[in-house]
């Protein structure tokens, strides 16, 4: 099994230097009231592009009361370029509290983090997975209803349909890889694997289900009919998968 060093890549050193310097100001606010901070997501994966995405931060206070929040909210750095910093405030509490709540979230982050300052909040923690199947049929279902009504809605605007697909990618790309946890695997750390091997595990066609990721890393110009060829190749393959999930039985 990979561990959670072997799951996440190492940022370039530039992006790690520009997330300290945004965290600068912020410990200095949050005082004693400041617990840790992490970088999650994307950021610790490979191919990630600070003009596509953004950093994912992670900061951990003792308290979020209102007082406290009006000096974070003046305290927070502006963003003038690349990278963009995109923080999650949480209190310790809030994160005990909502573990059996957000499952795929908790686990995500459990197994793909780089601490940067402050102390080990995740050691020990033990995410329930109780209800992971019937969050990731919730998550899926909700999307492909979204997806639908967009092409439903925006046929023609071809451009607009490969931006809803695009945007969708990394949504589904975390529950592509809890999929693959209820199966009892460790994901691989390539986004393209996960699916390929999703595909596999639940008899999916897989250059059906890459089309939101190939939406967002590839740099080829798609003609319109590629686009709606794409789009409905990937919500019938959407639609496959959630009537397998229905029926697995954990």
């Amino acid at each position: 099994m990979q561990t959670q060093s072997e799951l996440r890549i190492e940022p370039r050193p530039e992006i790690l230097a520009a997330a300290r310097r945004w965290l600068e100001p912020v410990r200095a606010c949050l005082g004693h009231d400041f617990v840790a901070a992490y970088l999650t997501g994307s950021v610790l994966t490979q191919g990630f592009d600070p003009k596509r995405s953004h950093v994912n931060l992670l900061v951990v206070a003792r308290a979020l009361d209102g007082g406290t929040l009006k000096r974070l909210a003046d305290s927070l750095p502006a963003a003038r370029r690349a990278p963009q910093v995109e923080p999650l405030f949480l209190t310790r509490r809030q994160i005990e509290k909502s573990l059996d709540v957000f499952p795929i979230e908790w686990l995500e982050i459990q197994e793909r983090h780089l601490r940067l300052e402050g102390e080990d909040v995740f050691n020990g923690l033990e995410v329930p997975r109780t209800y992971l199947r019937l969050q990731c049929e919730h998550e899926l279902r909700g999307k492909h209803i979204r997806l639908r009504q967009a092409y439903l809605l925006d046929v023609g605007n071809t451009a607009g349909l490969a931006r809803v697909l695009r945007a969708s990618a990394s949504g589904f790309a975390t529950l592509f890889r809890t999929l693959l946890r209820l199966r009892g695997e460790t994901p691989p750390a390539e986004p393209a694997k996960v699916i390929e091997r999703v595909s596999d595990l639940y008899r999916l066609d897989a250059q059906g289900l890459l089309a939101a990721h190939l939406f967002r890393y590839s740099e080829r110009r798609w003609k319109p009919a590629e686009v709606q060829g794409l789009y409905r190749r990937f919500l019938g393959e959407v639609d496959r998968l959630i009537d397998a999930i229905n029926e697995l039985h954990l």
